[in-house]
């Protein structure tokens, strides 16, 4: 199969477009653009901090203007989404659940033996839900049997829930305070979804299409990430048949000695023109979380500093990548204080990156945008590395 060379420019597009970026409501806009976009995705990752609104809201707003977080528990409610794992936990179109069932098993196989007691507990919760209906951790009495050393060390409740929820024998659902609430699959599962387990072949061709359609271009181990929790995959294997069979094309990117690169068909002949808006993007985005990407493509050396000492961080605690056209343009780190109804930007870092007036005028409109999403009316930029375009700023946030 021949090999197909892209520029670094194209090839960014080709990214961008996938991830839903060439432009602003690329997916429409209401409740059905919301449903379209993690359909197209597969996978909208969840994450719990709170700093500013959380991922899986910030990745969707990004790319649906108009939207309202409430969206997600409807179309939940109406079982057109569910939440469980692909490469961490998250938001997954409801047709897709048969999918799921091969990450179950990786939990279950993963499993270490289980003590009778350890078993007892979760048949009881089992028992528990089925007559009594969805429960959440605080309808199971503190079980802890001593005091507790951290924050993964869970009531035994709390980790019979989440085994059960791990191993597919509960499902959940969340409140507006973000708190789960597990149920039966039977109680959550529309009559008509498909729940046979697929073949290892079709676990990993759908993978393949589903990494491929929201990646844009990726390496055979961005692939894998997906389905890195699914025991013994055949991605590597199956990725391989498809470049013979032609549903998937090599590529390679002009400057860009690595590892072999891959891409779907359809985007060889592609047109695609960028808007140029800016995009304030989450750490969490799918755009970013695989950070080598970002080096690779744009040339952006990002690492979210939340998980670094406080002494090392270079940028901010949660410091949010901004995005013009095909150009990671700066870092703003930013706090939503929703009492005061405040943003609060410790950082704005600016790449070494020669700004117009209509990128500033951009980048005014998208720190407006963020800071009405965060439910915070006034906006107040603490520090920057360019005086200049820190003022240009403030002065277009105050007009």
């Amino acid at each position: 199969m021949k090999q197909h060379t892209l520029t670094n420019e194209a090839a960014r597009k080709i990214i961008l477009h996938a991830a839903g970026l060439a432009k602003p409501a690329q997916f429409g806009k209401g409740i059905e653009a919301v449903y379209k976009l993690i359909d197209h995705f597969g996978f909208i990752q969840i994450d719990t901090n709170y700093v500013v609104e959380r991922a899986h809201h910030h990745a969707i707003a990004s790319r649906v203007p108009d939207y309202k977080p409430e969206w997600i528990d409807e179309l939940q409610a109406d079982g057109r989404i569910f939440e469980f794992f692909t490469y961490g936990t998250g938001y997954i179109p409801m047709h897709e659940y048969r999918f799921s069932l091969p990450v179950k098993e990786g939990f279950l196989s993963r499993r270490k033996p289980l003590t009778q007691p350890e078993i007892n507990l979760m048949n009881k919760v089992l028992d528990r839900i089925g007559r009594e209906g969805p429960l959440m951790v605080k309808d199971f009495e503190n079980d802890r049997p001593v005091a507790s050393t951290g924050w993964w060390d869970w009531r035994p409740a709390k980790l019979a829930l989440e085994r059960l929820f791990l191993d597919g024998s509960l499902m959940c659902t969340r409140q507006e305070n973000f708190h789960k609430v597990y149920d039966l699959p039977a109680n959550l599962l529309p009559g008509d979804i498909d729940t046979t387990p697929p073949t290892a072949e079709e676990f990993a061709r759908h993978v393949i299409r589903r990494s491929l359609q929201s990646l844009g271009i990726a390496y055979v181990k961005d692939i894998s990430w997906r389905a890195h929790y699914a025991k013994d995959n055949q991605v590597k294997t199956v990725l391989e048949k498809m470049v013979e069979e032609g549903e998937v094309c090599r590529v390679s990117v002009e400057g860009l000695n690595t590892a072999p690169l891959y891409m779907l068909p359809a985007y060889k002949k592609k047109k695609i023109t960028l808007s140029e808006d800016a995009f304030i993007l989450s750490p969490f985005d799918t755009l970013n979380v695989l950070r080598h990407r970002l080096k690779d493509f744009f040339d952006f050396d990002y690492q979210i500093e939340c998980f670094v000492p406080q002494a090392k961080r270079k940028y901010g605690y949660f410091s949010l990548p901004v995005l013009i056209g095909d150009t990671f343009v700066a870092r703003m780190d930013s706090k939503a204080d929703r009492k005061r109804r405040t943003l609060t930007i410790h950082n704005l870092h600016f790449e070494p990156v020669s700004f117009t007036p209509p990128m500033t005028a951009k980048l005014v409109e998208a720190i407006r945008s963020f800071a009405q999403f965060n439910q915070c009316r006034e906006i107040v930029i603490a520090k920057s590395n360019n005086k200049q375009l820190q003022k240009a700023i403030r002065d277009g946030l105050s007009s």
